[in-house]
């Protein structure tokens, strides 16, 4: 059983979240995820996914889920250790929003990109979920190994952008970027589909692959993944050939130096 807590959303485009607790009420966390937090909040690291009981061999099991996805064997755990109300807030690692799921309303599961997992009340299992289809596996990028949250309480997700949440119809089939998945219920069906023809992979700058996402249930979509943002930030570098003046054609990049090269000639003199 979850712990219930209440909580608020702060700001629009960089959001935070402040979790109240009443005493001897916990929430979980990724490590690096507090922004601050009252001083009766105790913040201890466990072992594992965080979820409460279980023995030693259960939280091997947990921390060996999440060390697939690539996250810390480690989790936070604030406990309010006082008396009356306390806080604690946890701020977006970068550009999005923050969206609460009530597992209870979702039959108690939800699966989720990796990276998107915030924060939840204490009791909230985070696991992995491995995709079934062999094609999804070796093509799925983003979408392949994804994280699963089971219990009956509140979790918080992050995404990058605007967040699109849609409630596929039984049948109904969209085709989806792998990084744009946030989360699905498990009643949608998931799988990767060929593009269909070379030239439009190489040169339309959508991949070879990319999300067939078939109903019933629920989805939600982001429309700035943070791999895609990393993406244009490492080809913008000035290591990788980007201009250090983005907004100038005469910029310190190939081109500009080029031009600036052939206009003044190498010397100094």
């Amino acid at each position: 059983m979850a712990h219930e807590i209440d909580y608020k959303v702060f700001g629009s485009e960089m959001q935070f979240v402040e979790v109240e607790l009443d005493p001897g009420e916990s929430a979980i966390a990724e490590a690096g995820a507090m922004m601050y937090k009252d001083a009766a909040v105790e913040m201890d690291t466990v072992f594992g996914d965080g979820a409460s009981g279980g023995g030693l061999f259960d939280k091997l099991v947990g921390a060996g889920k999440r060390l697939l996805t690539g996250e810390s064997l480690f989790m936070t755990v604030f406990t309010h250790t006082g008396a009356g109300k306390a806080t604690v807030a946890f701020s977006a690692p970068y550009p999005g929003n923050i969206i609460p799921v009530h597992l209870g309303e979702m039959g108690g599961t939800i699966i989720c990109q990796k990276d998107s997992f915030l924060c939840a009340a204490r009791g909230v299992s985070v696991g992995i979920y491995f995709q079934r289809k062999i094609l999804t596996g070796l093509f799925g990028g983003e979408g392949f190994i994804m994280q699963k949250l089971e219990g009956d309480g509140l979790a918080f997700l992050h995404a990058g952008g605007t967040i699109v949440r849609r409630e596929l119809q039984p049948g109904e089939t969209l085709h989806v970027d792998t990084g744009c998945i946030v989360a699905i219920e498990p009643s949608v069906s998931f799988d990767i589909q060929y593009a269909g023809k070379i030239k439009t992979a190489f040169f339309g700058g959508e991949g070879l692959f990319y999300a067939v996402l078939r109903g019933p249930g629920k989805i939600w979509l982001q429309s700035l993944p943070f791999s895609r943002l990393a993406g244009r930030m490492l080809a913008a570098a000035p290591q990788r050939g980007g201009s250090r003046e983005e907004g100038s054609v005469l910029g310190t990049g190939v081109l500009g130096g080029s031009l600036l090269g052939g206009l003044f000639g190498d010397n100094e003199d």
